[in-house]
């Protein structure tokens, strides 16, 4: 039994405008050009109130909402806003697949923490988000991804749904066909015409009349009715680093403690990297967050996980704390591209002068 959980970041572009500009708090805005020919890329809550909507041209959202905000979009920031987010999902699974810049599947069926609550990983998950960047987000926990997407949206915004095995059935039973994804406006018009408004009202009929309505896209909408789906999480990005991180029970101070630490997560680094499929290592580095919850990272070039290099990385790193003490201690690895060349590979690992 798999544990899914889809994370979906809360209105994200217009999340991350209003961080940027307090004065876009508590007012109507949008995301995207400022043209009349332009549409809207997202919302907040707030403009959504009055029906605006993505996809929807300027103009129309501007007569739903005459005090609407339309501000030309960052894609440069909301990418990088985007891969923190990443990092945080990676420290929890290797297995994910966004579906944009703003949401993605992940399965923590093998994730040890919280003692395998998909539950409490989800939760602290959206926690460490909120943290980092200040902006909130959606999540549904179920055992396949197609019920945790539904669920990641029923207690929007900055708020989790989860849907365990056992009530799986009663969840679907009575689930408009409308929230199934795949199911659009016309196609949800069609079926209703033909008495199909719920998935109760599809497990009552067969796969050979629903053909006849919807030709290859009836076996998938019949198994969803019954809350089926096989469907694995599709690593589909390109892995960049690897990450090991503990936050401490209580601050420490002395060197032994940090080296005592960092010990312990040298294992779990190592057998986590093992489980890549031959990620080239072209560096390593340590991070150290202070009990002033600033942070710093040194990193230096290798191409192996080096003991040796992350004890010389540590001692450089402590320089900084200025007698403050340490709440977190992280491993980390850097990775070369696969499909780069041993050439392009090398130029990469030349020492440091």
């Amino acid at each position: 039994m798999r544990k899914i959980i889809h994370i979906d970041m809360d209105c994200f572009y217009a999340a991350v405008e209003m961080r940027d500009n307090p004065e876009l708090q508590n007012r109507p805005i949008a995301v995207g050009g400022n043209s009349a020919r332009g549409v809207l890329s997202t919302c907040n809550y707030l403009a959504r109130q009055f029906g605006c909507r993505s996809a929807m041209p300027n103009h129309q959202a501007k007569k739903l909402c005459p005090d609407l905000i339309i501000v030309n979009g960052r894609m440069e920031v909301y990418k990088a806003v985007s891969q923190q987010i990443r990092e945080i999902f990676a420290k929890y699974t290797d297995k994910i697949e966004p579906l944009s810049l703003d949401e993605a599947y992940l399965d923590v069926s093998d994730c040890e923490l919280f003692s395998g609550s998909a539950t409490l990983i989800a939760q602290q998950i959206r926690q460490e988000i909120y943290e980092q960047t200040k902006l909130t987000a959606s999540a549904g926990i179920a055992p396949n991804k197609f019920l945790a997407k539904i669920a990641s949206d029923e207690n929007k915004p900055n708020g989790q749904c989860v849907i365990s095995p056992d009530k799986v059935a009663a969840f679907v039973e009575n689930l408009p066909l409308r929230k199934i994804p795949g199911v659009g406006p016309k196609t949800a018009e069609r079926l209703a015409k033909h008495g199909f408004n719920t998935c109760k009202d599809v497990r009552a009929s067969n796969i050979l009349y629903l053909q006849t309505l919807l030709g290859k896209q009836a076996s998938s909408l019949f198994h969803r009715s019954f809350g089926r789906d096989d469907r694995e999480v599709q690593v589909s990005r390109i892995r960049k680093s690897l990450a090991v991180e503990t936050t401490l029970a209580q601050d420490i101070m002395s060197i032994e403690e940090v080296k005592r630490v960092m010990m312990n997560l040298l294992p779990k680094l190592t057998l986590r990297y093992k489980k890549l499929e031959g990620y080239p290592i072209v560096k390593q580095g340590v991070k150290l967050k202070f009990s002033d919850f600033n942070q710093t990272t040194v990193e230096m070039q290798s191409q192996t996980i080096n003991e040796q290099n992350f004890l010389t990385l540590f001692s450089k790193a402590l320089t900084r704390a200025n007698f403050r003490k340490i709440r977190l201690v992280g491993l980390t690895l850097g990775f070369a591209d696969k499909s780069q060349s041993h050439s392009e590979q090398a130029q990469l690992t030349l020492p440091i002068v």
